[in-house]
């Protein structure tokens, strides 16, 4: 447990610490971004005739907002620690809920773990708001399952068609233009070629006479008909 002389020394250490951040942004002017890009550099418009004409301001204006974003995060840190101060619960690790050592303590005194549940540190706290709902596709592959309805591979490969940065010849197998996407062959909705052009109603039952649509499923019954080898289909 942390004495009272203890509590106090660390509590002295993050006043220093927020003094110091609230110095910096006010004799940076928040590093700068509490003007726009064109009054830094001294120019009535961002565009130019060449891109990489404003391409090193840009990094610069890129720099600082990562450095204005870092300092934002390490300040909640510190209010975050000045709070548990006063309710009492500063010193405990929030996951083991063990004491945190003291040493550890002196070196990061806004910090609420050990060392041991330390989680990694995240590139920015401006996260897009997209992410609470959103996931990558690729954790909704669902190919070693019994399912075969429209997954997150399926979701993919809709938009994947209309073309990624993949150069054409990264598709070795690609016929034209409209197949530059993985698995572009793949049957969808159905599992024999028959199912494919067989014409139904809403219910999925074929109503009166049975109707066939000449897709390219059927040309590759055709094919099969014909007698060719699955390799040329």
């Amino acid at each position: 447990m942390l004495n009272n002389q203890q509590k106090k020394q660390l509590q002295g250490l993050l006043e220093q610490e927020q003094l110091e951040l609230q110095k910096r942004f006010e004799e940076h002017g928040h590093y700068g971004l509490e003007n726009s890009m064109n009054e830094s550099v001294g120019e009535l418009s961002g565009y130019d005739n060449h891109p990489a004409d404003l391409g090193s301001e840009l990094f610069e204006r890129s720099k600082d907002l990562g450095l204005q974003d870092m300092d934002e995060h390490h300040m909640l840190d510190i209010q975050d620690a000045l709070s548990r101060l006063e309710s009492g619960d500063y010193g405990q690790c929030t996951v083991c809920h063990q004491e945190i050592p003291f040493e550890r303590l002196e070196a990061v005194p806004w910090t609420k773990y050990c060392i041991e549940h330390q989680p990694e540190q995240h590139s920015s706290i401006r996260r897009p708001i997209e992410e609470q709902v959103l996931h990558s596709p690729e954790h909704t592959f669902l190919d070693q399952t019994d399912y075969n309805g429209f997954d997150g591979e399926d979701a993919w490969q809709a938009v994947e068609q209309y073309g990624t940065s993949n150069p054409p010849d990264f598709f070795r197998d690609g016929e034209d233009y409209n197949s530059l996407y993985v698995d572009n062959d793949e049957a969808r909705g159905y599992v024999d070629l028959v199912e494919a052009v067989a014409i139904t109603d809403i219910t999925g039952h074929v109503t009166g006479f049975a109707e066939i649509t000449h897709n390219d499923a059927y040309r590759k019954l055709e094919l099969e008909e014909s007698g060719y080898d699955d390799d040329l289909l």
